[in-house]
């Protein structure tokens, strides 16, 4: 595995949208595995978000890519203006993608097609990648998603399941095969799409919908409820749009 930095350049690539989980390799790891005692290796390349970027980067050779994109191990979170760089960017960068693998890891089967409290209690009925906050630009920015289930088997993509899709996200089948066209929607109605996303950070709220009204924010970790009073502020800047004050 190589990393390698494009910026803006022309380069093809994939992408991967998933929920985090509690052993996820970062940067900083990945950056000096092959400097790592091999005790040390050999435990980080048994944990689960390993895996998950082995199996990512796999399934883009099989798709004929050359470049993977994994938000755990491709920003350096310890240095604060490359972190500010990505928060901003997200939604292009998933926009820009030619695929983006969404990986439902408590899906053990095919794609589900109706609401079972027996298996997501705590998520509504549906996975738990659908009540997380970031993962709505996730979905609605890429052209092409692909979901995969906890063992990598393709179980469907944004075309064919829109249908159940709308019926999940409440997102219009318009914007999930045809992508978000700003002006065809108040900004309460996108913002009602989040409305029962969760995030673990507070200033995530309003970050990962940064993209979705196509405004970017200054500030950074640490202001609380004053990153989504933010948010406010640049979409009332941007948009004349009154329905911002429902929010």
């Amino acid at each position: 595995m190589v990393f390698e930095e494009f910026g803006d350049s022309s380069e093809n690539y994939t992408i991967l949208s998933h929920r985090w989980g509690r052993e996820e390799v970062e940067f900083h790891e990945m950056t000096r595995l092959t400097s790592m005692a091999e005790s040390d290796r050999n435990k980080l390349k048994h944990r689960a978000g390993y895996e998950k970027i082995m199996k990512s980067c796999e399934q883009a050779m099989r798709d004929g890519y050359k470049w993977m994109w994994i938000d755990t191990c491709c920003i350096n979170k310890q240095n604060n203006s490359e972190l500010l760089e990505a928060i901003n960017s997200m939604y292009r960068w998933y926009h820009k993608s030619q695929k983006c693998y969404a990986y439902l890891n408590d899906v053990e089967d095919s794609f589900p097609t109706k609401q079972d409290f027996s298996r997501f209690d705590k998520t509504n009925g549906w996975p738990a990648w659908f009540s997380r906050g970031w993962t709505l630009q996730e979905l609605i920015a890429p052209k092409h998603v692909e979901f995969f289930n906890k063992n990598w088997v393709f179980i469907g993509n944004k075309e064919s399941l829109a249908e159940t899709l709308e019926k999940i996200t409440r997102i219009p089948i318009d914007v999930l095969r045809g992508g978000l066209n700003r002006r065809h929607f108040c900004v309460a109605q996108i913002m009602s799409w989040a409305a029962d996303r969760k995030t673990t950070r507070v200033e995530d709220r309003a970050y990962s919908l940064l993209g979705l009204f196509d405004v970017v924010i200054s500030k950074f970790y640490g202001v609380g409820r004053k990153a989504f009073q933010e948010l406010q502020l640049e979409i009332i800047k941007n948009y004349r749009d009154h329905s911002i004050f429902g929010w």
